[in-house]
């Protein structure tokens, strides 16, 4: 994925105008491909695993919550921190570094032996994930420009979903033959394979300052986004005066973190990029259309395993139509914003998933995967598809490209804040129970109403994008958006 060569945006002959692709970046989508498909290989793969997890480490659904909510947490935490570290010290250099920390994270998932030991090895493995993500797209963002922008990030999109679309089943499989643990070594041999590409990726450049990181607004978010998922999480247990007080004490520290960045030099999520209607529409269709989608993927496994009774691998296997669509459908939809703007594929793709919830939610009841589920999936896979490669073109095509790695922070962070809000608030319609607990009837009525919610919630994402989204908005003109010439 790469080689010893700077990012074409850093090297002065990359602004000369050229109708043929500079050779050194014939390494930039293999390695980026490759390493952020863990990332979504395990969100997928431990979503299938966790009924065998709970039954497992009997555990309760307020712990199954905090095996998802611990890695989205510092994911959605660090992710600005590690979005400013790879504009700071350089986006290659930052890959590697999580390539690195999510294999050895992993690991120490794959041998927990408690419960409480599984969420702290998942705090840390989000913390490595926080500096691998938003580095991959960076690397993507800093080398291409315009339309091959926008293609190479569908392209991007397109081969994850597809390298990922194996992993449900797989997991699945691994999980019935050899146990949930076999979900995290896998992680081992794909990073091995991402960290030798990523040794050719492109060098970077030298640091472009002195400046120290944003430590603190760090730590607010990391307290800010804590709180919030403690407190929903404990009011679905019961706990009611817990989980009220944790979220009343959300609001300040989130006004902390929203002071301190407005001060902070350089701050973590600057501020100004918000200033952009564009960017900030893009960001908050995010947390609404990733919250829709996570709630409802958490709990679809539970509902295929523990009330249909599908196996892991079955259930892993429902997955597949989706994964596909959106694999086949996303390098197409990378160039929708060149050719349409912005605003019609956020506004249509969004309103295309709520439906397939809504028929989700109706028809969940029926045991029959052709007739109950499948017809769901095909539309929110559709919808997805039609939304998310254009929603990431948005946001790169909406801030400066010496930001990039700050902006797609910011994207990621939403995304993951959306998901953790979501999975943390399941327990108020499940009722901190699943399985035998709750009853199969109990939980199949959470189920419709996790649905229906999510519909709900997708369509208040297009209409984010309708009011926020600028009409007409495609790329930005190169050179308001270019790189500063190194000389």
């Amino acid at each position: 994925m790469v080689g010893p060569h700077r990012l074409p945006c850093e090297t002065p002959e990359a602004h000369q105008p050229s109708d043929v692709e500079p050779a050194d970046t014939r390494w930039v989508l293999p390695a980026t491909i490759l390493g952020s498909s863990m990332s979504f290989i395990d969100g997928s793969v431990v979503n299938v695993a966790l009924p065998e997890m709970q039954r497992s480490l009997g555990a309760s659904l307020g712990t199954m919550q905090w095996v998802i909510n611990g890695y989205l947490l510092t994911l959605a935490s660090l992710i600005l921190l590690g979005g400013s570290a790879g504009d700071r010290f350089g986006r290659r250099r930052l890959f590697i570094v999580g390539l690195i920390g999510f294999a050895l994270t992993s690991l120490a998932c794959a041998l927990a032996t408690s419960a409480v030991w599984l969420i702290v090895a998942r705090l840390a493995q989000g913390a490595a994930a926080a500096l691998l993500t938003p580095a991959s797209l960076a690397i993507i963002g800093a080398a291409y420009r315009g339309e091959k922008r926008g293609s190479a990030i569908g392209t991007w999109a397109a081969a994850g979903a597809l390298t990922t679309a194996l992993g449900p089943p797989l997991g699945g499989w691994l999980v019935d033959a050899v146990g949930w643990r076999s979900i995290f070594f896998i992680n081992l041999p794909i990073a091995a394979a991402a960290l030798l590409l990523a040794m050719k990726l492109p060098a970077d450049c030298e640091p472009k300052s002195s400046e120290r990181l944003d430590l603190t607004g760090s730590m607010l978010a990391v307290l800010s986004l804590g709180l919030l998922s403690y407190g929903l999480i404990a009011l679905g247990e019961g706990m009611s005066i817990r989980g009220a007080a944790a979220i009343v004490a959300t609001v300040p520290a989130a006004w902390l973190f929203v002071r301190t960045e407005a001060r902070a030099s350089p701050p973590l999520m600057p501020l100004s990029l918000f200033r952009d209607p564009d960017f900030s529409g893009a960001n908050a269709l995010t947390v609404l259309l990733y919250a829709a989608l996570s709630g409802a993927l958490f709990l679809l496994p539970f509902m295929l395993i523990e009330v249909h009774g599908y196996s892991a691998m079955a259930a892993g296997a429902a997955f597949l139509p989706f994964s596909v669509i959106m694999g086949l459908g996303s390098s197409w939809s990378g160039g929708l914003v060149e050719r349409v703007g912005s605003r019609p594929p956020l506004v249509i793709g969004p309103l295309v998933t709520a439906a397939g919830f809504a028929i989700l939610g109706f028809s969940g009841n029926d045991p029959s995967y052709w007739k109950g589920f499948l017809p769901g999936l095909i539309v929110v896979g559709v919808g997805m598809t039609i939304a998310v490669a254009p929603l990431t073109t948005t946001v790169f095509n909406s801030a400066p490209t010496d930001k990039s790695g700050t902006a797609s922070g910011i994207n990621n962070a939403a995304a993951r804040t959306g998901s953790m809000i979501a999975v943390a608030a399941l327990g108020l319609a499940v009722g901190g129970t699943t399985g035998a607990d709750a009853g199969s009837g109990g939980l199949a009525n959470a189920y419709r109403v996790v649905m229906y919610v999510a519909a709900v919630v997708a369509a208040l994402s297009a209409l984010t994008a309708l009011v926020w989204i600028r009409p007409g908005q495609g790329a930005r003109s190169a050179s308001s958006k270019e790189c500063p010439n190194k000389r």
